[in-house]
């Protein structure tokens, strides 16, 4: 069986989706791989170190893309998409981030042509496929970079300095929602020697922030079923948001870094900073808002561009963690290697068992039909029955 590692041409995305490490393990399952000439470059690694461990570089992309019958990548979205979805076959399996609950009719894109499809921010937040979740993964990377960004724009250093010239008083940073992209925004933000103090809706971050020498914000206010089965925090009432806004406003007022990660998964995120609330706020504070690419957390947040309203800075980075390449896709190609270990037997042979919650959480396309039960009820279309156990490679004509 040929498993295919092209090169991501989706706009700035520098990380690959399998390092030469993620290699070596999978070739031990009876595997071929076969990788795009330049694939891992920009996350630091060359064609050589493929060919080491005992990949095959393609002669070309088309032909890398028309041969595997299973394509492994990163970006699976906008041309790249188009571009997979315009050559896969029947007998072939795309793996990658999808953005499914936003865009469930590529699902319908990809089983109407009669190939397979695993969408990776499916992943079930079950202990079992805690080594699979590119989500986790990636927040962690998105948390730490964060706080390096706004160190980087602040006017003022993070931790106390007693000097000669006078004594620097510490910065003060505030996180605003404490997955886990906040609770390493935290724990780096403390290392950095900030004062941290963070909020979250849900009642058990309040011991998780403490954990990561963070104090927590509690607002007197109440939310009702605050957390998913999956661990996410839920979408909260217009009347709730306009409590927690007011009673938010204080605290940012003291505040010289704010950085929000609060997104739900498939939804707008959040507003929880209004522009009122940025007008009462320091001037020199940074905010990061996290959560720019699926609407932003801070009203004034433009994706990829630096706001200043009334002296107040508001960044809105994309594809964070792809500015940590090298070990984004260290992480990244650890949890596909994971994940295929899960759906490959020990004969090399790709076997999706639906009975597996793994496999029928995350395979979106199969047998012509979306087979992901909240895909379909994003399209409007009837639940199916469970497939069977099945093979997606067929025999090649």
């Amino acid at each position: 069986m040929k498993l295919g590692l092209p090169k991501e041409s989706h706009p700035g995305e520098l990380r690959v989706a399998l390092i030469p490490a993620n290699v070596t393990v999978l070739l031990k399952k009876q595997l071929q791989v076969i990788v795009e000439s330049g694939a891992g470059l920009n996350a630091g690694f060359t064609d050589d170190d493929y060919v080491k461990v005992g990949a095959t570089i393609a002669s070309s992309r088309e032909a890398l893309l028309a041969d595997a019958d299973i394509l492994t990548v990163v970006n699976c979205k906008g041309d790249q998409f188009d571009e997979i979805k315009a050559v896969i076959k029947p007998h072939q399996l795309v793996i990658g981030m999808m953005d499914p609950l936003i865009n469930p009719q590529n699902a319908q894109a990809i089983a109407d042509t009669g190939g397979s499809a695993i969408a990776l921010e499916l992943i079930p937040r079950i202990t079992r496929a805690q080594s699979m979740d590119i989500l986790s993964s990636m927040a962690t990377i998105s948390g730490y970079k964060a706080v390096l960004l706004a160190a980087h724009k602040a006017p003022r250093l993070f931790p106390m300095m007693m000097t000669a010239a006078g004594t620097l008083k510490p910065t003060r940073a505030f996180i605003m929602g404490v997955g886990v992209a906040g609770l390493q925004a935290c724990a780096t933000a403390k290392r950095l020697g900030a004062v941290v103090e963070a909020y979250d809706i849900r009642p058990a971050a309040r011991e998780q922030i403490i954990s990561v020498g963070a104090k927590p914000v509690e607002l007197d206010i109440e939310a009702e079923n605050t957390e998913t089965k999956g661990g996410y925090a839920t979408e909260q009432s217009d009347d709730f948001l306009k409590r927690q806004q007011q009673a938010m406003a204080n605290v940012l007022a003291q505040q010289d870094i704010v950085i929000t990660t609060a997104a739900i998964p498939g939804r707008k995120a959040p507003v929880l900073i209004t522009k009122e609330m940025v007008d009462g706020m320091k001037n020199g504070t940074i905010i990061v808002d996290l959560a720019a690419e699926s609407g932003g957390n801070c009203e004034l947040t433009r994706v990829d561009e630096v706001v200043m309203h009334n002296g107040v800075m508001i960044l809105g980075p994309s594809n964070v963690p792809s500015t940590a390449a090298n070990h984004a896709s260290q992480m990244y190609g650890k949890n596909v290697e994971n994940l295929l270990n899960l759906i490959i037997s020990k004969e090399g042979e790709l076997v999706l068992d639906f009975e597996d919650e793994i496999v029928r959480d995350t395979v979106v396309a199969h047998g012509k039909e979306v087979t992901s039960a909240r895909l379909r009820d994003l399209l409007g279309l009837a639940p199916l029955a469970t497939p069977e156990a099945d093979t997606t490679v067929e025999e090649k004509a």
